[in-house]
C-alpha cells in the first residue's frame, strides 16, 4: 500500500527537480489542479490514473521509486537537465498522440523475465477487502 505522506514527499521532489509549481505540474500531466493540491497535502491518495500520467509525462521517474521510494530520483547515470527533460517528454508525447496504434496494441507493458508482455488488466486489492479493476 502506498504511504500517502511519503508519496507526497516524492511528488514534491519531482516538482523541485523540474522547477514546476503545483499548477504547472497539474497542467503538464493533464489533471485538475485540486487533485495535485489534495495529494500534496495528504488528503487524497493518488489514483492509478494519476500515477500513470506522472510516469507517462516524466519517463525519468521510476514507477517503483514513485510508489515505494525504492531506487533513486533523478536516476543515477547521466544527469538530466530539468528543462530538457520536460521538452523531450512533450515532443515524445506529441509523437505518441499523432501516431495511430493498432487496435490490439497496448500502451504499457511489463517485463519480469526480460520478455515484454502487454498489460491487459490491473487489479488493486485494498486491505479492507475491496478492489478496483482497470482494463485497457
Amino acid at each position: 500500500m502506498v504511504n500517502t505522506e511519503d508519496f507526497s514527499k516524492r511528488l514534491h521532489k519531482i516538482l523541485e527537480f523540474y522547477e514546476l509549481s503545483a499548477a504547472g505540474f497539474a497542467d503538464k500531466i493533464e489533471v485538475g489542479r485540486s487533485s495535485i493540491s489534495h495529494i500534496l497535502s495528504g488528503r487524497n491518495k493518488p489514483s492509478l490514473d494519476f500515477v500513470m500520467k506522472v510516469i507517462k509525462s516524466f519517463p525519468e521517474v521510476e514507477l517503483y521509486w514513485l510508489l515505494n521510494g525504492k531506487g533513486s530520483f533523478p536516476p543515477s547515470g547521466k544527469p538530466i537537465a530539468p528543462q530538457e527533460a520536460i521538452k523531450d517528454t512533450s515532443s515524445t508525447l506529441n509523437h505518441q498522440e499523432n501516431s495511430s496504434p493498432e487496435k490490439n496494441e497496448m500502451p504499457f507493458s511489463f517485463s519480469k523475465s526480460g520478455k515484454s508482455k502487454p498489460i491487459r488488466k490491473i487489479v488493486i486489492f485494498y486491505q479492507d477487502g475491496t478492489f478496483e479493476a482497470f482494463e485497457n
